[in-house]
């Protein structure tokens, strides 16, 4: 009985290292494919721009070749008139920052452009940017390119979207979510002490940029003059949990609320527990109703001390404590914080119908969703 146990499991973990080929193998094939057409697309959104730009192209142009592809190549999708101009788009403005210094338009046109034929589809000139951000531009689908350049304004901010698209894996609903929420502007400005409590750089780095320092808690339904408790706040982001991991960030996953620890017979409640996918740890979050006071860091300090010893695995990073309260006073929180030795944030928090109406225009529509998908999907 034992040997045919043995052969049994030889079988199954030659089954787990086959699968796991064919899994990096279909993540390859579907990455160079994905290159490939954001190649295709840059290459035909120059063509387009050369003749549009310098009115080699009647009104109508665009709209006029699109209905003829669609005559020659029944079933084509991704070059209806709307997506062959995001391609215009997708070409000029990444021709400015991939080649500030070349006279594009001119050497095009004597290249043979001029004619108005399209000799060579060219590719991306990606020459110039570093393995990381080469490998992610890449990774990153083409819609989500467009909603990066139809929302960001600087570099910088595309590249920030682009870079998290490429590691979190976001859908392109999570990342309008995520451009609604300018996240941009909020991330890694939490008054934290992680790159003092987390030894390795680069996760400290990340963990720096995974939190904000303001969450908007526009699907509680409790109203800021109302008579509520922190239990209260905590209930209905339970009830929510789904928007709750979508305002915080992708990759966290709900462990519980009011989770129970017990140090020698006696027991102590962490408001909520997540665990961070990206950040490989436990991450606490403790709700306060008030305004910040360095006391309340001792309280979550003590939580993760608990945490670390009794819940967290072996091979999980140190956990991760963030205070969330209503207000609070930047330079006092981050010299209070520097004086642990956890790694810990302090971000406030903004109920629903205490936002101010011109900020609420920011507020992600998370509801029906999945329809806006489908009609932006229809122009693919």
């Amino acid at each position: 009985m034992d040997n045919v146990d043995n052969i049994f499991l030889a079988y199954r973990e030659a089954a787990q290292k086959i699968k796991s080929a064919i899994l990096q193998s279909r993540y390859r094939t579907a990455a160079n494919a994905n290159a490939e057409l954001l190649n295709l697309y840059y290459g035909v959104g120059e063509f387009i721009s050369v003749n549009t730009r310098s009115g080699r192209w009647g009104t109508g142009a665009i709209e006029a070749i699109s209905e003829q592809l669609q005559g020659e190549m029944p079933g084509l999708h991704g070059f209806s008139p709307t997506n062959m101009k995001n391609m215009r788009i997708f070409f000029e403005q990444w021709t400015k920052e991939l080649e500030a210094n070349r006279q594009l338009l001119t050497a095009d046109l004597e290249n043979g452009a001029s004619g108005g034929e399209l000799v060579v589809i060219r590719q991306l000139p990606t020459a110039e940017l570093d393995g990381t951000r080469l490998a992610a531009f890449f990774r990153v689908g083409f819609t989500h390119h467009r909603e990066i350049l139809r929302k960001c304004k600087t570099t910088d901010e595309r590249w920030y979207y682009i870079l998290r698209c490429a590691d979190e894996f976001w859908s392109v609903a999570s990342l309008k979510n995520h451009l609604c929420s300018d996240d941009f502007s909020s991330y890694g400005r939490m008054p934290n002490n992680f790159t003092l409590t987390i030894p390795d750089e680069k996760n400290a780095a990340i963990a720096m940029r995974s939190f904000k320092d303001e969450y908007l808690l526009d699907f509680v339904d409790i109203k800021e003059s109302d008579d509520y408790s922190e239990r209260d706040v905590e209930n209905a982001i339970v009830t929510e949990v789904k928007k709750f991991i979508m305002t915080v960030g992708d990759g966290f996953c709900f462990i519980g609320n009011q989770y129970r620890l017990l140090v020698d017979e006696e027991e102590f409640f962490v408001d909520m527990l997540f665990f961070s996918r990206t950040l490989h740890c436990l991450v606490a979050f403790e709700l306060k109703k008030d305004k910040f006071r360095p006391s309340d860091l001792g309280q979550l300090s003590f939580y993760l001390s608990a945490l670390d010893k009794y819940i967290r695995k072996p091979e999980e990073n140190k956990t991760i404590g963030i205070l969330l309260c209503q207000e609070m006073n930047r330079t006092v929180v981050e010299l209070a914080v520097q004086d642990y030795d956890k790694p810990m944030g302090v971000a406030t928090y903004r109920l629903g119908t205490g936002i101010p109406e011109p900020y609420k225009t920011l507020i992600p529509l998370i509801d029906g969703v999945q329809q806006i998908i489908l009609e932006n999907g229809s122009e693919e």
